[in-house]
């Protein structure tokens, strides 16, 4: 690709171009970081190229090299180019809710969470198309590298935020709608070793806190609220906040957006 075209293609796209920026000032400031940043992002063609770039080096070993997952990158893109848009959704709810990111280079370059979403998206991508076991590689080195086990076949909306991720399991029949929220410890498992569909459905805008087990094949209805350190065993309708072991409902339509406001403060909620 020309540098014109490179440009251009930066102009045009502000959240690459907002991470340019950011990464100059991060070259200029850290000299310690300077070459990290540019290998991972100045020297990058595109937004797609960097994230593929500081995951493939990152979740890299030995039984899976780090040019095989670029090349993994590359290909779910080009199978689906709306991937590109998903990363950004994904970026941009970093910075929204993560009261300690302060700029959208952060979760890039730093941050375990938005890396093992990304790899995701790209086993779930491989898994879809028939390449299984490269997928369960995947899902392998992420789990192994940045302590997030999910299943490759999961299927997640976009702008989906994994804050802190250690710990985080996400059984194989899960599906996770847009703008969902995930502190870490969190689990989206079955009850047992029966098969078939067995575990949970989270439906867009739902906030799950840290520590939460979600045991089973039902829904957690839109924007709802799962308490830190809650068992659910059952349905959770919409726009409903449950808590304790076993949940049990603790407050209804006081928190209308909870993925995104990021609260969990329940003394509030009425009694």
């Amino acid at each position: 690709m020309s540098e014109a075209l490179a440009a251009k293609l930066v102009e045009h796209d502000p959240v690459w171009r907002r991470i340019c920026i950011e990464g100059e000032k991060i070259a200029d400031r850290e000299p310690a970081l300077a070459g990290f940043v540019r290998a991972t992002v100045l020297d990058q063609a595109s937004l797609e190229d960097a994230i593929a770039e500081r995951v493939a080096t990152r979740i890299a070993d030995p039984a899976l090299g780090a040019t095989h997952i670029r090349h993994a990158f590359r290909d779910a893109l080009e199978d689906d180019p709306t991937l590109a848009e998903v990363f950004r959704s994904d970026l941009v709810a970093v910075l929204d809710r993560d009261a300690a990111c302060e700029r959208l280079i952060e979760p890039l370059l730093y941050f375990k969470g938005f890396h093992a979403l990304a790899a995701h998206r790209v086993a779930h991508s491989m898994w879809t198309r028939g390449r299984r076991d490269f997928a369960l590689m995947m899902q392998s080195a992420i789990s192994a590298c940045l302590q997030v086990d999910i299943h490759p076949q999961v299927p997640m909306g976009r702008g989906i935020f994994i804050d802190h991720a250690t710990a985080v399991v996400i059984g194989q029949t899960a599906t996770l709608g847009d703008d969902v929220s995930i502190l870490q410890g969190v689990t989206l498992g079955g009850t047992g070793k029966t098969g078939g569909d067995r575990h949970p459905k989270i439906a867009s805008g739902v906030l799950i806190g840290a520590g939460a087990k979600v045991l089973g094949n039902f829904e957690i209805g839109r924007c709802s609220r799962i308490a830190a350190g809650s068992v659910v065993l059952s349905a959770v309708p919409p726009n409903t906040t449950v808590a304790g072991v076993p949940a049990r409902v603790v407050g209804t339509g006081n928190c209308p957006d909870p993925s995104r406001s990021m609260d969990q403060i329940l003394a509030e909620e009425p009694r």
